[in-house]
């Protein structure tokens, strides 16, 4: 596939990670207006899947409620359901398809 002559700017709330995928993608792949959306929610469910790990890192996978019950953190739900639509968006794009030019340094996700 060949890339649109002018890609669009990465969206200004891309963290640096999202934004460089969301230019290495569109110099890869030619995008539908419709994928391009397809690909914003993509960047944006990877930067709630790390924003999320981040919290659970420092904090801990659970919390103990006012009856000293543990319960998970909302953060761990945020991460499962973000990471879940990120695989999807990544099928639906087929951005995990090899390349058809085999000279083609495909790989978006490094």
């Amino acid at each position: 596939m060949t890339a649109p002559k002018s890609p669009q700017r990465a969206p200004k709330h891309l963290s640096r990670a999202s934004a460089a995928l969301w230019r290495r993608t569109l110099r890869s792949h030619r995008l539908e207006p419709h994928d391009v959306q397809l690909l914003k929610l993509l960047c944006e469910a990877l930067d709630a899947t790390e924003a999320a790990r981040k919290v659970l890192a420092e904090d801990g996978t659970t919390f103990q409620d006012r009856f000293g019950c543990p319960k998970p953190r909302p953060e761990v739900a945020i991460e499962r359901d973000s990471r879940i639509a990120a695989a999807r968006l990544v099928r639906q794009l087929r951005l995990d398809e090899a390349p058809d030019d085999p000279d083609d340094p495909f790989d978006v996700f490094n």
